[in-house]
């Protein structure tokens, strides 16, 4: 479904260009990154165990695991690029990167200024608070202090409903500010905060967010590269079936995630 969107929007500019006399040809970047032979991909490097930074200052985790992967199947080197999330798009729309492959939600709104390949994960929202927490709803949000991390589509949630909201620039920020009791409960993907929160055995309370569906993650390109766009499907897809990525989800998430 992606990928015909992605086809799409590139039928429909040429269609555009076509009708006011344009006849300019907009080049894929699929070749340009061939003749480069690294593709650029930007994650916030704060959001384990999906990608995060190691003891030895590499950033490790299931997100650049995946970028590498597809990578290597296009016959690319892939180079890791960490920056904040929330000019994360931004980054990549100034050409500062080639793609985030970095947890991002598919959403309408982002869709309207990307691409996206996938989703290469499903997940759903979560609000976490610690043991013996009155918070048990959505309604007990009302007049607590909620932590998100600044620019996710969960912090665009959490102002929707009018929560009192503190923002940060990454889940270990998050679950430190929790454990500290400088929130009252965070929102977050579930995978990710469970499992950060097992490593480190912070003890806490959870329930899902009953107003919306799970989601898919996906990786986000810039629009008008269809080819590029099928390349990355292609890796993915075969990445799926030949139990490559099962190996990488069991390896850094502990199940598979589809």
């Amino acid at each position: 479904m992606t990928l015909r969107r992605t086809f799409l929007k590139s039928t429909l500019l040429a269609a555009g260009l076509a009708a006011l006399g344009v006849t300019t040809a907009v080049a894929d970047e699929l070749e340009t990154l061939k003749e480069k032979g690294v593709i650029r991909i930007a994650m916030s490097g704060a959001y384990p165990p999906f990608n995060f930074v190691n003891d030895q200052n590499e950033v490790v985790g299931f997100d650049p695991a995946v970028g590498k992967e597809i990578a290597k199947r296009m016959g690319l080197e892939a180079e890791i690029v960490t920056t904040a999330w929330d000019g994360i798009i931004g980054g990549l729309l100034a050409n500062k990167y080639d793609a985030i492959v970095g947890s991002m939600t598919i959403t309408e709104e982002r869709d309207k200024v990307v691409d996206f390949v996938g989703p290469y994960y499903s997940d759903k929202r979560a609000i976490f608070t610690q043991p013996g927490s009155d918070i048990k709803s959505l309604e007990d949000l009302e007049g607590a202090k909620v932590g998100l991390t600044l620019g996710e589509t969960h912090e665009a949630w959490a102002r929707e409903r009018g929560y009192n909201i503190n923002t940060y620039k990454g889940l270990p920020e998050l679950l430190l500010e929790l454990e500290n009791g400088r929130v009252d409960a965070i929102v977050n993907d579930s995978i990710a905060a469970i499992l950060a929160m097992g490593a480190k055995e912070q003890e806490f309370e959870m329930f899902a967010d009953p107003t919306t569906e799970p989601f898919g993650a996906g990786i986000a390109i810039r629009e008008g590269n269809p080819e590029l766009a099928a390349a990355m499907q292609e890796a993915l897809d075969a990445m799926m079936e030949d139990g490559t990525y099962l190996a990488l989800a069991e390896e850094w998430i502990g199940a598979d995630i589809r």
